[in-house]
């Protein structure tokens, strides 16, 4: 019986390498999503391509009754969720004196409330097969901080404490929960800051290169795998060195 992986936030960017990594090594993708739109579209026909099941599944993650439907959509599809990929995020940035106090809730409820969202209602069935790998994208600012970012990075500073809090609460029943924290990967987001900042960027990474989807769909591979089956609530920064 092939395994399952369900993705958050999983039609463009790292989230889409994420899947299309899994998917490779055997997986079936339960692929989730806000809003249908091409993105999804493509992304769906790329897994397809390489020969897994696929099943999108539309829900917003900082709405709890969304999570528990399509959770439960996805246990009546596959039987079971093996891997969970807590990727789904949002920034909105901007200094603390301009900053709304929407502007805080809304990163909040995707980026932290919407990874509890999920991982509580899919929790119950690993406890139920005894076993599991949930995977938090948390972000090098949330352990650095960054300027402009106090939304966002205490969003994912939050998933680091959950992260570690929920390691212990599920190692007796052979869960392993672990974090990824990514420095500047190259992305839509991303490709859009002017050169300068970009540079300035670039001179505080010591490997001297931005981070690609890539390598840290690849640090989710090896923390899904029986390779890392003694490795629990942990922080793995895929950064190039930037924050040590």
């Amino acid at each position: 019986m092939s395994k399952v992986a369900l993705i958050t936030g999983a039609t463009r960017g790292i989230g889409k390498q994420i899947a299309l990594t899994l998917a490779k090594d055997g997986y079936d993708i339960a692929l989730n999503y806000r809003s249908e739109n091409e993105e999804l579209l493509n992304t769906k026909k790329e897994i397809e391509s390489i020969g897994v099941h696929i099943f999108p599944v539309q829900g917003d993650v900082s709405n709890y009754d969304d999570c528990e439907r399509f959770v439960k959509e996805i246990i009546s599809k596959f039987g079971q969720i093996d891997v969970l990929v807590n990727n789904a995020g949002i920034t909105n940035d901007m200094l603390l004196m301009r900053m709304k106090k929407e502007d805080f809730e809304k990163v909040i409820d995707t980026n932290l409330i919407g990874t509890f969202n999920v991982t509580k209602n899919v929790v119950n069935y690993m406890i139920k097969a005894r076993k599991g790998r949930i995977i938090n994208i948390s972000s090098v600012v949330g352990l650095s901080g960054n300027a402009g970012q106090s939304n966002y990075a205490a969003s994912k500073a939050g998933i680091i404490g959950f992260t570690k809090s929920l390691a212990k609460e599920l190692a007796s029943r052979n869960i392993l929960v672990n974090a990824i924290a990514p420095g500047f990967i190259t992305t839509d987001m991303t490709k859009v800051l002017k050169d300068e900042i970009k540079e300035q960027i670039l001179n505080n990474i010591p490997l001297n290169r931005f981070g690609t989807p890539e390598d840290v769909a690849n640090a989710v591979k090896f923390l899904a795998s029986e390779d890392s089956s003694y490795i629990t609530g942990q922080v793995i920064n895929v950064d190039g060195g930037m924050v040590m």
